[in-house]
C-alpha cells in the first residue's frame, strides 16, 4: 500500500467560487470538471472540495441536510461521479469535506431528536437542562458569537451549537451516532472518494459532566470566543477513540486518507496535532490555523515545525498559508513585503520546503489578494452580524479569475454570488499563463523541484541558528542535502558561506564566492550544506 498523502500538494477548491458551468453565478462540479487540466498542470496530485452536500446554506455547506446527497446548487451525483473520474484520469486524487462534528438544524436526525425527549434520535444530538433560572447549562461560547446553547420549548431543554444555532451539535458519546456517520463515509469510499479533510475535528466530544470553561485572561481581540479557555467544549481526550474508529474505516480501503482541520491555535493546537497523529491508528494528518495567522517570523515558523515534530516523532502534518477561513496570505502578510509578487513567490518555496504535505488555496498560484467588500456585498454569518470589527471570510471566497477580459473574469456568463472586482479580475490565469516571470510559473517551476528533490518529499530536517529575518534549515534524505533560505525581510541580506555552495532550483538569490544575497522575500536552495553566517 502506498502513501501518496505524505509528500502531496493539495489544491484546495472552494466550490461556490470555482468555475460556474450554468449561468445562475455560483460554481458547480460541471464547472470544476471543465478546470481540473489547470489543477493538473500546476503540479497538484490532488483536489480538496469543500461541502457540496445537501445544505439550507446558512454556512455556506457547513451545515449539512443530507451527507449522501448533492446539494442541487452544485450538480447530482452524476456530475460527481463524472469529476471523480475525470479527476482520476489526470493523475489527481479527490478527497472531499466531512463535516459531522454538527449538522444542520434541517437534517432529518435533527427534525426527529427536537420533538420530545423519547424519539429514536432523542440522545443524536447534545441536549441538556437549563440550570434552575432558567439560564443555558454551561458558560461555553458559539464561534459565531453569543452563547453555545439554544432554547427548544418543544424538549424544554437546551442544545449546543458550537457554530450557528442552525447547527446543532452531534452527541458523539452516543455510539450509535458515530456508527451512522461512519456509514455515511463508506457510502463516499465506495464512490471512489480517496481521502477526507475533517472539518473541526477537535469538536466532536463535549464534556459529558457539563463544567464551565475558565477564563482566558490573556484575550484582547474583539471576538468573545477568545475570552475562554475551551478546555470542557472541545479538545476532549474521548476524542482518540472515534478517530481510531475513522481509520480503522480508510485502512480497509486502500490508498485512502484523512487530513484533520484543529480549530485551535498555539501550544494547544500544536499539542492536538501530535496527540492526533501519533502512532498509525489515528488520523493520517493534521492541520491547525497556526501558519494562517499573521505571524511572518521565522521564530514562529521553527516552533510550529519543530512543536509537531517533537511531540510526534511517526506523526504526520499538513501546512498552508491561505484557506476559505482566512484572509489570503498575500494581503495577510502584505506588510511584510516590497512587492507582493515576491511574497507570493517565497511563499510557495516556503511550502514546497517544509517537511509533511502542504496545501494550497485555489486562486493564491496566482498571487491573489483579499476582496474588499462593502456591508452589502457580505453573505458570512459572523461579519453580518459582527460588522466592521469582523469583516468575515467573503473577501477570500471571491470567485476565480480565468479570463482577464471576461465578464466577472470568466468565472460565470450570470451575476457572480460575490463580486469579482479589478484588482483580483487584474490576477487572471489568462494573463499569467504565458509568462515566464508570473506568479502562476514561480508556482509550477517550484512545485516540480519539489517534485525531482528527494530530500524536500521525504527528508528529515534540521533547523540553522540565524538572526531574523532569516528561515534557515536543512533537508536531508539518503545523502542528498538541500540547504533552505528564506529572507523574510523588506530589505536585502547577506550570508557569509564557509564550503562548497551552488543554487539549486528557481532561486531568487544571487551567490558570489562566499556571499550569498538573498533580495527582499528572497529565497534560496543550496546543494551542499556550508557553514552560515549572517
Amino acid at each position: 500500500m502506498t502513501e501518496w498523502w505524505r509528500d502531496a500538494v493539495i489544491y484546495q477548491i472552494y466550490p461556490r467560487s470555482f468555475q460556474d458551468s450554468d449561468g445562475d453565478g455560483i460554481g458547480d462540479l460541471r464547472g470544476i470538471t471543465g478546470r481540473l487540466d489547470h489543477v493538473a498542470a500546476l503540479g497538484a496530485d490532488a483536489i480538496w472540495l469543500s461541502p457540496i452536500f445537501t445544505s439550507p446554506m446558512k454556512d455556506m455547506g457547513y451545515d449539512v441536510s443530507d451527507y449522501t446527497g448533492i446539494d442541487p446548487l452544485f450538480g447530482t451525483l452524476a456530475d460527481f461521479d463524472a469529476l471523480v473520474a475525470r479527476a482520476h484520469a489526470l493523475g489527481l486524487k479527490v478527497i472531499i469535506d466531512q463535516v459531522i462534528s454538527h449538522t444542520s438544524d434541517r437534517h432529518d436526525w435533527f427534525e426527529e431528536s427536537r420533538r420530545d425527549r423519547s424519539n429514536l434520535k432523542a440522545d443524536w444530538y447534545v441536549w441538556a437542562d437549563p440550570k434552575p433560572d432558567g439560564t443555558p447549562p454551561t458558560n461555553w461560547p458559539s464561534v459565531f458569537g453569543g452563547p453555545a446553547w439554544e432554547w427548544e420549548p418543544r424538549r424544554r431543554q437546551y442544545y449546543l451549537h458550537n457554530f450557528l444555532i442552525e447547527q446543532p451539535d452531534l452527541n458523539f458519546h452516543h455510539r450509535p451516532v458515530q456508527d451512522a456517520l461512519l456509514a455515511t463515509m463508506r457510502f463516499w469510499l465506495d464512490r471512489g472518494v480517496d481521502g477526507f479533510r475533517l472539518d473541526t475535528v477537535n469538536y466532536y466530544f463535549h464534556d459529558d459532566k457539563l463544567r464551565d470553561n475558565p477564563p482566558n485572561p490573556d484575550h484582547d481581540g474583539p471576538e468573545t470566543y477568545g475570552f475562554q479557555k475551551h478546555r470542557f467544549s472541545k479538545n476532549r481526550p474521548e476524542n482518540i477513540g472515534f478517530l481510531k474508529r475513522l481509520r480503522q474505516l480508510t485502512d480497509s480501503y486502500p490508498e485512502r486518507m484523512m487530513v484533520g482541520e484543529v480549530g485551535d491555535q498555539g501550544d494547544t493546537a500544536i499539542r492536538i496535532m501530535a496527540d492526533y497523529t501519533e502512532g498509525g491508528d489515528r488520523l493520517h494528518m493534521c492541520y491547525s490555523f497556526e501558519m494562517l495567522s499573521r505571524d511572518f517570523t521565522a521564530a514562529h515558523f521553527r516552533k510550529t515545525i519543530e512543536g509537531v515534530h517533537d511531540g510526534a516523532p511517526d506523526g504526520h502534518a499538513c501546512w498552508s498559508f491561505s484557506n476559505h477561513d482566512v484572509i489570503r496570505h498575500a494581503s495577510r502578510w502584505s506588510e511584510h513585503a516590497a512587492d507582493p509578487d515576491a511574497l507570493a513567490r517565497q511563499a510557495i518555496a516556503m511550502l514546497a520546503s517544509f517537511p509533511g504535505t502542504i496545501c494550497l488555496y485555489q486562486g493564491e498560484e496566482l498571487g491573489q489578494t483579499e476582496t474588499e467588500l462593502i456591508y452589502a456585498e457580505l453573505t458570512d454569518p459572523p461579519a453580518l452580524r459582527f460588522w466592521p470589527e469582523v469583516r468575515g471570510r467573503d473577501g477570500c471566497r471571491t470567485p476565480m479569475v480565468w479570463e482577464a477580459g471576461a465578464p466577472h473574469a470568466g468565472f460565470t456568463t450570470g451575476t457572480p454570488w460575490l463580486p469579482v472586482k479589478p484588482p483580483q479580475a487584474a490576477r487572471a490565469v489568462s494573463t499569467q499563463q504565458a509568462d515566464k516571470g508570473s506568479v502562476l510559473a514561480a508556482y509550477r517551476a517550484t512545485l516540480a523541484f519539489r517534485k525531482a528533490q528527494p530530500a524536500l518529499r521525504w527528508g528529515g530536517t534540521e533547523f540553522l541558528d540565524l538572526p531574523e529575518p532569516v528561515l534557515a534549515f536543512r533537508r536531508s534524505h539518503e545523502g542528498e542535502v538541500l540547504t533552505c533560505l528564506f529572507n523574510l525581510g523588506k530589505t536585502p541580506v547577506k550570508l557569509t558561506l564557509d564550503g562548497q555552495a551552488a543554487l539549486a532550483g528557481p532561486s531568487q538569490g544571487s551567490l558570489a564566492k562566499a556571499t550569498l544575497t538573498l533580495p527582499a522575500n528572497g529565497f534560496a536552495w543550496l546543494e551542499s550544506r556550508p557553514a552560515i553566517t549572517c
